[in-house]
């Protein structure tokens, strides 16, 4: 696990800076050591705009344009943490690239990555910063990602950090046998996180994990 060590930044981007706000995940229930490590190591300032690269590594989402956040990092862990246990990590579909800190993570686990983005110019500069970090098992895509990825299906997880009113049938029937699926689902104000395994061709184990808020997966690209 590894991510360029010329990263680690100085001031309010050092690593005694990500180690506070490592020992917060813990504080906050993040218990799997390699989560709290692939936290401790990736650069969050490299996904935010640089006037707010001194609040990087606080516990809270922070705005990248266009509408959109870059998540709390105790949600991107928790996420994490849901979709790596108990099963495969060979590939994962991200829906919702954003800034591309979920992604740099979520390239530290599997040996694959895919992941979609449906605004044109938060892609670009995911990409950008990919090509930067030397993270090189990333494949995006534009798109809006509500029917999943079928060329590269199944996936031993899925991820979205965009939530549908209701869990898209694409992505369930995407999911390998033993994949993890963690979504948030619902209207604003009244959403939960979700994790689904499939068990079967035909059975699927659901489990709501925690109240969150994200903005909602939306149709069409920009």
């Amino acid at each position: 696990m590894s991510i360029k060590a010329h990263h680690l930044g100085i001031g309010m981007t050092s690593q005694r800076t990500r180690e506070r706000l490592v020992q917060r995940l813990k504080e906050e229930g993040i218990t799997d050591p390699r989560v709290l490590e692939a936290m401790r190591q990736t650069p969050r300032h490299i996904f935010v705009e640089e006037a707010l690269a001194s609040r990087a590594y606080e516990d809270t989402a922070l705005p990248i344009g266009h509408g959109q956040t870059i998540s709390q990092p105790y949600i991107v862990a928790r996420m994490t943490e849901l979709v790596i246990s108990d099963g495969e990590c060979h590939s994962v579909l991200e829906i919702g690239t954003g800034c591309g800190y979920q992604t740099a993570i979520l390239s530290l686990f599997f040996e694959k990555v895919n992941t979609v983005e449906r605004i044109s110019a938060l892609l670009d500069s995911a990409r950008r910063r990919f090509a930067e970090l030397s993270l090189r098992n990333i494949r995006p895509r534009l798109s809006d990602g509500s029917e999943g990825w079928t060329g590269s299906a199944p996936f031993d997880a899925i991820v979205a950090t965009a939530a549908p009113e209701e869990i898209p049938e694409g992505l369930l029937s995407q999911l390998a046998i033993g994949g993890r699926l963690v979504i948030p689902v619902g209207r604003m104000g009244h959403q939960v996180l979700v994790r689904v395994i499939r068990e079967s061709a035909t059975r699927y184990v659901r489990e709501d994990v925690e109240k969150v808020s994200f903005v909602p997966m939306l149709v069409g690209t920009k």
